[in-house]
C-alpha cells in the first residue's frame, strides 16, 4: 500500500464492530461505519471511456446494512436528518469510509475518485468548505488532487451559494464537478462555476446541438464531461451518435455498464441491451447517488 498513514491507521482498527467505535473493518477488510444505529459501508461505480472501456474514475456511494430489513436509503436518510450537525456528521463519515475502501484497492492507483456532497451541506457548513475532510486525507497520506466534489444541481437564485462553495473546496485543493440539469444549464454552469468536470444525465439529451456545443467548448477549456445514469440501449446508442459527430472522447456512467460494488472493478462487461427496470430500481435503493 502506497500510503502509509492509511496503512497505520487501518492496523489501528478492530477486525468488528465494537461498543463505541465509529469505524471498524469486516472480515473482507473493508470500513464500515455507525450512523446512530445503522452500519455503512461503500460501493463503487466506475466511469469509464466509451470508445475503448478505459476506467477513468470511480463514484463513490454509502451503502447501509441490516439484519432485519433491506437496509436504508442514505439519500432520504440525510434529506431527513434531524439537524444540520447529524447530516454534516453522516456526510464526513461518508467521504471518510469512501476514501479508506477506495485507495486501500490497488485498483485505485491513477483513478479519480468522485464524491457527492449532498444540497443540504451547501447551506449547513460554516466556515470554509473541505477543511476537515482536506485535514482527513492529509492524515491519511492519501492524494488530494484526486478526489473530485461532485456539487449538486440547484435552482438558479441559489447560483451565488454553489459559486461560494466551489471556490472554498478549490482553496482546500480539490477539483470540483458540477450536475447539470441540461446542455443549457450545463454551457451556463461552464462559465459560472468553472469546473474540473460536467455531468450531464443521458436522459436529458432530446437534442444533438447544444450537446456539441458544450463539447466543443469543455474540449477548449480542458473540461470533462461526463454522461451518467446510461440505463438503456437508447442511451448508449445516443452517446455513439454524438461521439461519431463530435470525434471527442466521450465518458459515461450507469448501469448499463456498471452496477455499483465494493470491489473496484476494472474489466469492461459485455452491454446488455436494456438493463431490467427491477435491477435499476433495486440498485437506486442502496446507493446514495
Amino acid at each position: 500500500m502506497p500510503y502509509p498513514g492509511l496503512e497505520h491507521y487501518l492496523s489501528k482498527l478492530h477486525g468488528n464492530s465494537q461498543a463505541g467505535m465509529q469505524v471498524w473493518l469486516d472480515d473482507e477488510g473493508r470500513a464500515q461505519g455507525r450512523y446512530f444505529s445503522s452500519t455503512l459501508t461503500s460501493a463503487f461505480q466506475p466511469i469509464r471511456r466509451l470508445d475503448s472501456g478505459t476506467v477513468v474514475g470511480y463514484e463513490g456511494f454509502a451503502r447501509s446494512y441490516s439484519e432485519t430489513d433491506q437496509g436504508l436509503c442514505l439519500w432520504k436518510l440525510l434529506d431527513h436528518a434531524a439537524n444540520d450537525d447529524e447530516s454534516v456528521e453522516l456526510d464526513r463519515l461518508c467521504r471518510m469510509l469512501h476514501s479508506i475502501n477506495f485507495f486501500r484497492q490497488p485498483a485505485a492507483e491513477g483513478r479519480d475518485l468522485y464524491l457527492s456532497v449532498h444540497a443540504r451541506l451547501l447551506a449547513a457548513v460554516e466556515g470554509n468548505h473541505g477543511t476537515a475532510f482536506s485535514r482527513v486525507l492529509k492524515v491519511l497520506d492519501l492524494p488530494k488532487e484526486k478526489v473530485v466534489l461532485q456539487l449538486p444541481a440547484i435552482v438558479e437564485h441559489q447560483s451565488w451559494l454553489l459559486n461560494y462553495v466551489a471556490d472554498n473546496y478549490r482553496r482546500n485543493g480539490f477539483r470540483i464537478a458540477v450536475n447539470a440539469v441540461d446542455a443549457y444549464d450545463a454551457l451556463s454552469l461552464l462559465d459560472r462555476v468553472r469546473p474540473e468536470v460536467i455531468k450531464l444525465d443521458v436522459r436529458q439529451l432530446s437534442q444533438d446541438i447544444p450537446v456539441l456545443q458544450l463539447l466543443s467548448r469543455c474540449e477548449e477549456r480542458g473540461v470533462r464531461v461526463i454522461f451518467k445514469r446510461a440505463e438503456t440501449g437508447e442511451a448508449r446508442e445516443a452517446l455513439l451518435r454524438i461521439a461519431s459527430r463530435t470525434g471527442l472522447p466521450i465518458h459515461v456512467q450507469g448501469f448499463l455498464w456498471d452496477l455499483p460494488t465494493a470491489l473496484l472493478s476494472e474489466t469492461m462487461p459485455r452491454v446488455q441491451a436494456v438493463v431490467p427496470q427491477e435491477v435499476a430500481a433495486a440498485a437506486r435503493k442502496t446507493i446514495r447517488s
